[in-house]
């Protein structure tokens, strides 16, 4: 069955040093630099242009300070994980439901990573490699490639790299590896899931799609209400198979088509 998690108890990792590394070798000391000077850049773009709004942020606060899988539906590119990054450092300074107050920029939480597909961060520029310094977990799709749906041996080096992440930090993962809505959730975040048993944090995504490009990069309209909402944190225990979970996942991020009988495994 999947369990709500009602308590958590705060675990933390022993400090980071100023000059340590992350599991991939990155440097921190640069890692948050780029991190700040990437929020610098985009705090407008959520709290000027745009406005966000977030709920549920009161989840995070005592999450532990590794083994944390966020699952998302994916609507752009870059903009959707640039926002959870400001949330992520803005809860580091205990704030709630809020980025508005841009002290977190002095000291960005460095345990944070996102799986990305390793096309979109390494053959598109030089900003999404900079950007993929942050924390990219590259992975290389087995479905789909430059646009075109293709058929390949999935990347056995991805579970790993992803395992590696978990034992450091907190990972973002987009299920169904595209921004298309209703998409199908792919095995591998199933996978994932039940191998690792890592806290899985849900969350809703909302208005990305009509404010910025698919890229997230260009701002396509003003004015747009964002939308974050961070659901409880959950557990999946031994019993259920790769399939259910997928289904539940589904429901939980909210991308079951209106029509479908996907009943959920426990009660919201």
């Amino acid at each position: 069955m999947v369990l709500r998690i009602p308590n958590l108890q705060k675990v933390k990792l022993p400090r980071i040093g100023l000059f340590s590394r992350d599991p991939f070798g990155n440097w921190l000391i640069v890692k948050r630099a780029l991190m700040s000077i990437f929020a610098l850049t985009t705090y407008p773009r959520f709290n000027i242009i745009n406005k966000l709004k977030i709920e549920g942020t009161e989840y995070l606060m005592d999450l532990p300070d590794c083994n944390v899988l966020f699952i998302s539906n994916h609507q752009t590119y870059y903009a959707d994980v640039i926002a959870m990054y400001h949330i992520f450092c803005s809860v580091k300074w205990r704030m709630k439901n809020t980025i508005r107050f841009p002290i977190y920029f002095l000291m960005p939480r460095a345990r944070n990573f996102y799986v990305a597909a390793e096309e979109t961060m390494l053959e598109s520029g030089f900003l999404p490699r900079l950007f993929s310094y942050t924390g990219a977990i590259t992975v290389r799709r087995s479905w789909r490639s430059k646009g075109q749906d293709i058929q390949r041996p999935p990347d056995r080096r991805a579970p790993e790299k992803i395992k590696k992440a978990l034992g450091y930090g907190w990972v973002i993962n987009f299920p169904q590896g595209t921004t298309k809505p209703y998409a199908p959730v792919r095995k591998g975040t199933a996978h994932i899931i039940r191998d690792f048993k890592p806290i899985v944090v849900p969350v809703v995504l909302d208005g990305f799609r009509r404010a910025f490009d698919k890229k997230g990069l260009k701002i396509k309209k003003r004015g747009v209400t964002l939308s974050v909402r961070f659901k409880p944190p959950i557990v999946f225990d031994d019993s259920y198979t790769i399939e259910e979970i997928k289904e539940e996942i589904a429901r939980l991020i909210e991308q079951v088509p209106e029509g479908t009988d996907i009943p959920p495994l426990v009660e919201d």
